[in-house]
């Protein structure tokens, strides 16, 4: 059984940083696709960020580009989401999620972590 863990998250002032982290166990970690999604609330569960298997391919929302960087290290088992120049509008509950395809669509992760929430305020 996949399981993921997520940590980092907490309250941050518009403009300061966060690191998400996503610890996976079970199955074999260098064989998954892992996503980033959120969910504000009263709101449903948006894509914000991929990485490909490698590390070599991500994507992401508009939102968050050239603010937010996805990375992973497969010899730990990990994700990171590291977020900069946070904004009130990124307060959310951020997930990881596994999938052995390639998709931003959350539908398509049959994995997900617990989630970790994120707070931008002043």
């Amino acid at each position: 059984q996949v399981q993921l863990v997520e940590s980092g998250g907490g309250l941050v002032q518009p403009g300061g940083s966060l690191r998400l982290s996503c610890a996976v166990s079970g199955g074999t970690f260098s064989s998954y696709v892992m996503g980033w999604f959120r969910q504000a609330p009263g709101k449903g569960r948006k894509f914000v960020a991929r990485i490909n298997w490698s590390g070599g391919n991500t994507v992401y929302v508009d939102s968050v580009k050239g603010r937010f960087t996805v990375s992973r290290d497969n010899a730990k088992n990990a994700v990171y989401l590291q977020m900069n120049n946070l904004k009130p509008e990124d307060t959310a509950v951020y997930y990881c999620a596994a999938s052995l395809g390639f998709s931003i669509r959350a539908s398509d992760y049959p994995y997900w972590g617990q989630g970790t929430q994120v707070t931008v305020s002043s």
